[in-house]
């Protein structure tokens, strides 16, 4: 069964083609327009990650992460956030906010397949290493 891997942007574009790429890679998507959105939906997705983007029109990232981290039933999803934004505060805000990777834009799309896998296996050891 492949990884699920949720992607909330409200770039479509964007979303099209990292969705295409994901795809490609071997893993079951689903892609969501806003932070509202993304929320609700990784409640019946059930993704093993969540990419994330920081800049998004109705809620930024930094508060999706917030919810999300806060939600016992997503609270353990690993966040990988992908923004435009460059700058180190953004980024260790996003990391000591929960987020397990950050990536700027534009960024390499193999980097971030193999980032994918990695938090993956990391999450799937944490599990079993409290079981």
């Amino acid at each position: 069964m492949p990884h699920k891997v949720q992607v909330i942007d409200d770039e479509w574009a964007v979303t099209e083609a990292l969705v295409a790429r994901l795809n490609a890679s071997g893993f079951e998507t689903h892609a969501s327009p806003d932070g509202a959105a993304g929320i609700e939906e990784a409640r019946t997705f059930g993704p093993d990650v969540i990419l994330l983007d920081l800049r998004m029109p109705d809620m930024d990232g930094f508060e999706v992460l917030r919810r999300l981290r806060a939600d016992p039933a997503l609270a353990a999803i690993p966040v990988i956030v992908l923004s435009a934004n460059v700058q180190d505060s953004a980024r260790q805000l996003a990391l000591a906010s929960g987020a397990a990777r950050f990536f700027s834009k534009p960024y390499l799309a193999a980097d971030l397949v193999d980032a994918i896998h990695g938090v993956i296996e990391a999450a799937s050891n944490k599990t079993r290493a409290a079981a």
